[in-house]
Order: C-alpha cells, then sequence, then structure tokens
C-alpha cells in the first residue's frame, strides 16, 4: 500500500533530522524533505544526502534568496520595523516565505500533511503554522515537539545515536541557531540564564567588536523609494546587496544584540542576535526618512511600524490589516530617495552624511546667520497661539484661587 505523503521543513539539524525518521517510525507516513535556502550557510548537496541517507523518499532544496529579499526583507526595512526596539525581525520574516514554499511543494506531491520542527514554546510553530491554514486549511499540521516522548534537545540526540543518525551538535555545546542571509540567532546553552554574559567566541557573521579595525570606516547607502541600490556607488542586486553589506558590517562588528524578548507564547526568552547588513540599513533608511519626511507622517509611520513589528513578529504575515498596512508604507516612501553615509567603528553605525532630491532641509530657513526668508518677529505671535490653552488655564487656576482667599 503507498504510504499517506508529509512534508517536512528539513535543515539537517538536530531536530528535523530526527523527526525525519520519527515521521516514518511513528506516523508510517513517507516523509518529503524541503530544505528552503534563505541564505544560511549550507552545503546543501550534503543536507540533501542526509535526508534521503536517514529515510526521506524526495528531497527538496529551493533557492529562494532573491524572493526573500525583495518580497520580505525589504518590505519590512521600508516599513522601518522593529519588535520591542531591538530584534530586526530575521526569523520572523523568513517563517512565512518557508512555510509558503512548503504549502506549495505539498500541494504538487499530493501531500496530506506538513510537519515542522518548532517547539511548543516558541513563536516558530505559531509563524509556520497560521501561513500553512491561510494558504491552504486543508493540509494537517504535524508539529512532533508537541506530542512526542522526547523532551529536550539531550533526548533528541539519545534519539539520534539510537537510530544511526549524524547530528551536528552535542551535550556541551549545544546552542540553537538559525541562520539566513539577513542575520544569525543564538539561544540555548548558557545564554538560558540572563546574569551569565554570553560569550562572544559564539560569533559567525561578526568579528568580536573590540577586535574589529582602529581606523573607522564609512560607507555610502544610496536608497530609490526607501530601497537600497547601491553601496559606494556600485549597483548591487537584492542578494548581493544584503551580502556586501554582511561583509562590511561584520569587518567591523556591526549588529550584534543580546537581548530578552516577550515571546508570543507569553513566555520571555533571550537571544543573542547578529544582523550586521541589516543594521547598517536600517540605520541609513532612518536618517534619509528624517530628511525627507514631514513631522506628521513621520510620527504616524513610527505608530504603523511598531504594528508590522507585531504582526511579523507573530506570524501575521498574510493578513488583510498587514496588505493595507504595506499600501501605506509604500506611499511613504515614494520619496524616500538618497544617499546616506555612514561611520561604522568597533561595532557602532552612525549616519553622518545625508543628502537627497527630496530634501525637507534648507538652509536658508535655519541658518544662524542673516537670512530674508524668515522673520523671526513672527515667532512672538505663534508662542502666543500654541501657549494659549496654558494661558487660558494659568489664568483660569489664579481667578479660581483668588475668589477662595476671598472666600476664607
Amino acid at each position: 500500500m503507498n504510504k499517506d505523503k508529509v512534508v517536512l521543513a528539513y535543515s539537517g539539524g538536530l531536530d528535523t533530522s530526527v523527526i525525519l525518521k520519527w515521521l516514518e517510525i511513528e506516523h508510517n507516513l513517507e516523509v518529503i524533505a524541503v530544505c528552503v535556502d534563505v541564505g544560511q550557510e549550507e552545503d546543501f548537496l550534503v543536507v540533501k544526502n542526509k535526508a534521503l541517507s536517514t529515510g526521506a523518499s524526495k528531497v527538496y532544496v529551493v533557492d529562494v534568496k532573491e524572493e526573500f529579499v525583495t518580497d520580505y526583507i525589504f518590505p519590512t526595512l521600508k516599513a522601518s520595523a522593529i519588535y520591542e526596539d531591538d530584534y530586526l525581525l530575521g526569523t520572523s520574516f523568513a517563517r512565512p516565505l518557508i512555510a509558503k514554499k512548503l504549502v506549495e511543494i505539498a500541494e504538487k506531491e499530493g501531500a496530506v500533511a506538513i510537519a515542522h520542527g518548532a517547539t511548543g514554546k516558541g513563536n516558530d510553530q505559531v509563524r509556520f503554522e497560521l501561513t500553512i491554514k491561510a494558504l491552504n486549511p486543508y493540509l494537517k499540521i504535524i508539529a512532533p515537539w508537541r506530542e512526542w516522548s522526547l523532551k529536550s534537545r539531550e533526548d533528541c540526540i539519545d534519539y539520534a545515536v539510537k537510530h544511526n543518525i549524524p547530528v551536528p551538535v552535542t551535550k556541551e555545546k549545544i546552542y540553537s541557531r538559525d541562520q539566513n542571509l539577513w542575520h544569525l540567532s543564538h539561544e540555548g546553552g548558557n545564554l538560558e540564564n540572563p546574569w551569565n554574559e554570553h560569550d562572544n567566541d559564539i560569533y559567525l557573521m561578526t568579528v568580536k567588536p573590540e577586535e574589529a579595525p582602529d581606523t573607522p570606516a564609512y560607507t555610502e547607502i544610496e536608497f530609490e523609494k526607501g530601497i537600497p541600490v547601491s553601496i559606494d556607488g556600485i549597483k548591487y542586486s537584492p542578494v548581493d546587496m544584503i551580502s556586501k553589506l554582511n561583509e562590511i558590517g561584520g569587518a567591523n562588528g556591526i549588529g550584534i544584540i543580546d537581548i530578552v524578548e516577550n515571546r508570543l507564547v507569553g513566555m520571555k526568552s533571550r537571544g543573542v542576535y547578529e544582523t550586521p547588513g541589516g543594521t547598517i540599513l536600517y540605520e541609513a533608511h532612518k536618517a534619509l526618512e528624517k530628511l525627507v519626511l514631514d513631522r506628521a507622517t513621520l510620527n504616524f509611520k513610527k505608530i504603523v511600524s511598531e504594528k508590522y513589528a507585531e504582526l511579523v513578529y507573530n506570524g501575521l504575515w498574510f493578513t488583510a490589516l498587514k496588505e493595507a498596512l504595506d499600501k501605506f508604507v509604500d506611499s511613504t516612501q515614494e520619496l524616500v530617495t538618497g544617499t546616506i553615509k555612514l561611520k561604522l567603528y568597533k561595532g557602532t553605525c552612525n549616519a553622518v552624511c545625508t543628502k537627497s532630491p527630496y530634501s525637507l532641509y534648507n538652509e536658508d530657513f535655519v541658518t544662524f546667520g542673516e537670512d530674508e526668508v524668515y522673520n523671526q518677529k513672527d515667532a512672538e505671535g505663534f508662542i502666543n497661539l500654541f501657549a494659549l490653552p496654558l494661558t487660558i488655564g494659568a489664568l483660569m487656576k489664579n481667578d479660581k484661587e483668588k475668589k477662595e482667599k476671598q472666600v476664607i
């Protein structure tokens, strides 16, 4: 008899390697492994062969880096979305794209289910499953961490040893890592105690800031309608743009954060994130928006940015609200065109020069020297009107106090 098919989000790491064998043994399913290339540094031939040797009937390796940058990274950058003031959403916006590809392959293969390796404590289970339900609610979802008897990554290692599955971690070095073109995250191990300072030997995308060059580096980013198009005057494709900025930022120790964040499921977690190129782009984009957006638009966009980040973090990518916010964001980016020069030095990244054909900065108005475009006497009337509520309030308070004294 033909077995039912399940599509597994497969990375070749500890969890998904064990899950592949577990689905075959415990659920009697034909497992189709899908490795979605979002820019993680992997030997995909090795990953593919490992999946086949572990029991997969077929393996897909899908390169989506271009789509990842243009349809997920750039929209989030244009929205200035940052979760809880720190996190640039590297894992968050990769998950809906991966889930989308899983659905496409499940439909192509006639699979009845999709399986993933996200734990029952994390955000990724929500991100995967909301996307699957939004795109094809008829597919069953199997989340082994919510149903099997294995309780820890140590248990997974024991299971792998029992079934002769090679794994890339040990019980002594057990960090959980997620990497893509945008970032690298580190969780677990000694990071689970927030009183432990993280070991800076864990960095893989960046040098230690204190070991970065002693001389500052400068780089210029050009934007067109909110999208970065060139570095130091050289045009780059979207994928090469991120890769080049990762190289520049990584060499200068840029983009390392160590944070405690609020997971969607209600608990706090601690992670160390490396986002060198992304940090440079966010700093440059922020500086350019300050130059070209008026105060009211900029202030309201901050509200939208916070909501956008929340939607992305919570896995609500394919929603009507997210689509509506994208339309607002795109309208704000029409004039976000210009060039930003940044100074990179031992982990710090600061915009130092800005220019744009749509700049709202006008030297004729703000100069401390003599000018003929601004009558400083006009400020008195403005202040009187702006202060009118304060003036009226003070007069009423004074009048009330006088009356109370007369009664006494």
